[in-house]
């Protein structure tokens, strides 16, 4: 991969609370996962989640989804505490995600795909079918897929099965967003056009939460970055602030530099 960095393009100034967590706690038996954390992130602005492979990152991601409840602490989505409230209802409130493992609809095409998310994103979604199709088609053009609207998407390679997760969650017009590990697996030149996808995405008064292992990426993109290690926030602040940090480079980032 290169070493070259990627600017940082400063994002608008964030603006009102969209989601926080207070004391978020998830146990597996007598295994902590997620242990007491508060998160804030706020129109706007974007926060990079980083940590080690099991510092409890996807889990976090999950009970903010609704896809897992937490054991102790709350979920607020604009002020309300969500905690009770199922992965689609919060869907319906403004929440996409994407995932690791990148599941298309199978059998369906890639306009097929993008149209369920526009069919049941925010506010119950687009209320028919063609206006559904019609933002499906709006969001395969910004994430790059325009052009391949009518071939399945189960013969997708990876890097445009990366763009039809952000167009799948995007349609779904959301008030946060939650990238979890976009950039997995591809090679420099697809880091970069995702970085710039990602870009474009910023600032449209999104909140973004990005869980990512490439650092050059995540400096580049982020307003503040927060880290976990063994499920414990240990930072929170500005991408310089944090990537110095002694805790973090012995924590995380020591082992990329031996």
């Amino acid at each position: 991969m290169s070493a070259q960095p990627i600017p940082h393009d400063a994002a608008p100034k964030a603006g009102r609370t969209v989601i926080e967590t207070r004391g978020l706690t998830r146990r597996f038996g007598g295994l902590v996962s997620v242990n007491n954390v508060d998160l804030v992130i706020a129109e706007n602005e974007t926060l990079g989640l980083i940590g080690p492979n099991g510092a409890g990152k996807t889990t976090l991601v999950n009970m903010i989804s609704g896809t897992l409840a937490p054991s102790e602490g709350e979920v607020l989505f604009e002020g309300q505490v969500i905690n009770d409230v199922p992965a689609f209802r919060r869907a319906h409130l403004g929440i996409a995600r994407t995932f690791q493992v990148m599941k298309p609809f199978h059998g369906m095409t890639v306009l097929e795909n993008v149209t369920v998310g526009a069919l049941f994103g925010r506010n119950g979604g687009q209320k028919n079918m063609a206006d559904a199709r019609e933002k499906a088609r709006e969001w395969l053009e910004f994430t790059g897929l325009g052009g391949k609207i009518e071939i399945n998407a189960d013969s997708l390679g990876g890097p445009d099965r990366k763009r039809l997760e952000f167009a799948k969650a995007l349609a779904m017009e959301p008030r946060l967003l939650l990238l979890d590990e976009v950039m997995a697996g591809l090679n420099p030149v697809e880091v970069t056009e995702v970085v710039e996808l990602i870009k474009k995405i910023r600032g449209q008064g999104r909140a973004l939460l990005i869980i990512e292992h490439v650092v050059a990426a995540i400096r580049s993109l982020s307003d503040r970055i927060m880290v976990l290690h063994h499920g414990e926030k240990i930072a929170d602040d500005d991408p310089a602030t944090v990537l110095e940090d002694p805790r973090v480079i012995e924590a995380y980032l020591g082992k990329r530099r031996q």
